[in-house]
């Protein structure tokens, strides 16, 4: 497996997730905002959490005008797959990858914390190390994790199993308590909480770590 992890001014979470793809065996290349193409070869995009851009504007916006963005729009519009964590998913809404949009939490306040989340399902590359209704603990540090969509593209997402995660206890007001979402062809993945921050034991819990590992499996016996 090859992971593009894309950087932009703000980037905190960029050598977290590198080294949870490099810990199930990825190569991994690291990408600036300013570049214009993915190295050849790429199979994901990883598109980490932080503070792109400080979060001016609207989180996210700003770093989806970047021009790598138009080069990760084509590699999942070829079938390619984008996975998007905490600002990565913000990002990915705002490029029009996913549905919705990340607002305010419900108590404007910044949570950073672990908190359970349910697997919704397990019919996806990224889930298939989960069985679905299982609970697992992941990291979530956001000011703006508040999934909000129309009443009909929650019911789509639903209506398509297209709803990767949601939160065993709602931290931020998310609607559906949605935590994490999957794209029509289950290829881009954007969740608000932390996996890899979730898959050493040596920094406080694994339960990220299936996510990676199927992910690997399944790019691998592509």
């Amino acid at each position: 497996m090859h992971a593009a992890v894309i950087v932009f001014p703000g980037s905190n979470c960029d050598r977290d997730l590198a080294v949870a793809f490099k810990a199930v065996g990825a190569k991994v290349s690291i990408v600036w905002h300013k570049d214009t193409s993915l190295p050849e070869g790429v199979d994901i995009v990883g598109v980490p959490g932080g503070f792109s851009y400080g979060d001016y504007l609207r989180c996210g916006a700003i770093a989806a005008n970047s021009p790598i963005c138009r080069e990760v729009a084509a590699h999942a519009e070829r079938g390619g797959y984008v996975m998007g964590i905490c600002n990565g998913f913000q990002v990915l809404t705002e490029t029009g990858l996913l549905p919705g949009a990340l607002l305010r939490n419900a108590g404007l306040k910044y949570i950073c914390r672990t908190v359970p989340l349910r697997v919704a399902t397990a019919d996806s590359d990224y889930t298939s190390g989960y069985e679905a209704g299982a609970m697992i603990d992941i990291p979530i540090a956001h000011h703006d994790g508040n999934y909000f969509a129309d009443g009909d593209t929650i019911a789509k997402l639903h209506g398509e199993d297209r709803v990767a995660f949601t939160y065993g206890d709602n931290p931020n007001g998310s609607q559906s308590d949605i935590a994490g979402i999957l794209s029509s062809n289950r290829r881009v993945l954007g969740m608000m909480p932390h996996p890899e921050r979730a898959a050493d034991a040596g920094h406080g819990g694994t339960d990220g770590a299936a996510l990676f590992r199927a992910l690997a499996g399944s790019l691998v016996t592509a």
